[in-house]
């Protein structure tokens, strides 16, 4: 094995568990739900909007998150990140007022999880894997944000019958303040050479505004940026009431924790299965598909009596699709726009998905107070899963790229 392949390995094994930590601790969010309203007594709808503004401030911070791992490299900026989280999650352990819950889970843990996140993980192992690999590489890597799921939605519910609510936020705060130690690895990834940043950044075309321009000019980008904003409605919605759903269907609190969990396990096989597919196949085909099966499975809940089996299956086939749309859509702007400013474009089109966060976590939040019920979202989430399915197929993802 080449010293490259040995760098791009390292830079995989720790971005996996990276992702892992981040977004274990991202679930528990949705595994402490049910519990929080006692404990803080904030009601969900008001959780729910922290949990939404958590959600815009990582999308709007993610570009410059991009932008800095571009130019100095995703070690320091995943390390600020872990460490972040860890004293967000410790100061939310204490919030006693409402506007120190928004400040520490909306707005800190927000800013950690775009230092954490998939841009710029993943741009890290995308500049240091092979073309051969790069597709397989991103789909294992983006799996880690399900093995997270997967170890740390029952591991969350075993914190909080455990210890309660304040020492399990403390526990998942120390597990992401031990992660930061993983980011010694990713230094290894490739980086381009003082003179060729230089002669990069000195080249037509080149320059930040113009690639922003190129970028925003392109119906291509854009197309996919409506259609991410999708992605994000569906996961943030589930991701956090997917459990308190369970409730409402009579059914115990434990299924839809143990949902989760599901989910996260099937998505690594999701996940992998698309990165190896984007890189045999032009990606905006498995993209759409992955769209519309999304809008199918959320209009079955609405005609079939939900069961713990029909809430196990559903998280199944949710988890085969859950982040399989990640590799994918990275790609898809390496292709539209070459790899040398990924992170930052690849950011840009995730603050689209955090726009869907936001949203659909504003509007669940809303409607359960309401109406008491998600029937209305569940429909939200299969008229948008077909929308996106259709904006997909426009994409030029197959397009020659020109030198600057």
């Amino acid at each position: 094995m080449s010293a490259n392949d040995r760098n791009a390995v390292f830079v995989l094994l720790a971005g996996f568990m990276l992702l892992a930590v981040s977004f274990g601790a991202r679930i528990s969010f949705g595994v402490f739900l049910p519990a929080m309203p006692e404990a803080t007594g904030f009601d969900i709808s008001s959780i729910s909007l922290v949990l939404a503004v958590q959600n815009l401030v990582w999308g709007a911070a993610q570009p410059f998150a991009g932008r800095l791992s571009d130019r100095y490299g995703a070690a320091p900026v995943a390390f600020g990140g872990a460490v972040l989280y860890a004293g967000g999650l410790m100061v939310t352990a204490y919030s006693d007022t409402y506007l120190l819950f928004g400040a520490s889970a909306g707005i800190a843990l927000g800013m950690a999880q775009a230092a954490i996140g998939f841009p710029v993980i993943l741009a890290a192992i995308g500049r240091t894997t092979s073309d051969k690999r790069r597709g397989l590489f991103l789909g294992i890597a983006t799996a880690g944000g399900s093995f997270g799921q997967l170890v740390f939605s029952p591991l969350s519910d075993v914190f909080l019958q455990s210890f309660g609510l304040v020492d399990a936020f403390l526990v998942m705060g120390a597990i992401c303040l031990a992660a930061a130690t993983l980011t010694i690895f990713v230094r290894r990834e490739t980086r381009p050479t003082e003179e060729q940043r230089l002669a990069a950044a000195a080249a037509p075309g080149q320059s930040l505004r113009e690639v922003l321009g190129r970028a925003m000019s392109d119906r291509s980008f854009l197309l996919l940026i409506a259609g991410f904003f999708v992605c994000g409605f569906h996961l943030a919605f589930i991701a956090v009431h997917l459990p308190n759903f369970a409730v409402l269907c009579g059914l115990p609190k434990s299924s839809g924790t143990y949902g989760l969990a599901v989910i996260g396990a099937f998505n690594i096989i999701g996940t992998i299965v698309a990165g190896q597919i984007g890189g045999s196949f032009r990606p905006k085909y498995p993209l759409s598909l992955i769209y519309f099966l999304r809008g199918v499975a959320a209009l079955a809940l609405l005609f079939i009596p939900v069961t713990e089996f029909v809430l196990i299956a559903f998280s199944a086939v949710i988890g085969l699709l859950w982040l399989s749309t990640v590799p994918l859509t990275s790609l898809t702007v390496a292709k539209l726009h070459g790899p040398a400013n990924v992170g930052m474009l690849f950011g840009i089109v995730f603050f689209s998905h955090q726009v869907g966060s936001f949203i659909g976590l504003v509007m669940a939040g809303e409607f359960i107070e309401r109406f008491g019920n998600y029937d209305l979202m569940w429909i939200a989430s299969a008229a948008l899963g077909l929308f996106a399915a259709l904006v997909h197929l426009p994409i030029e993802d197959n397009r020659k790229l020109q030198p600057a």
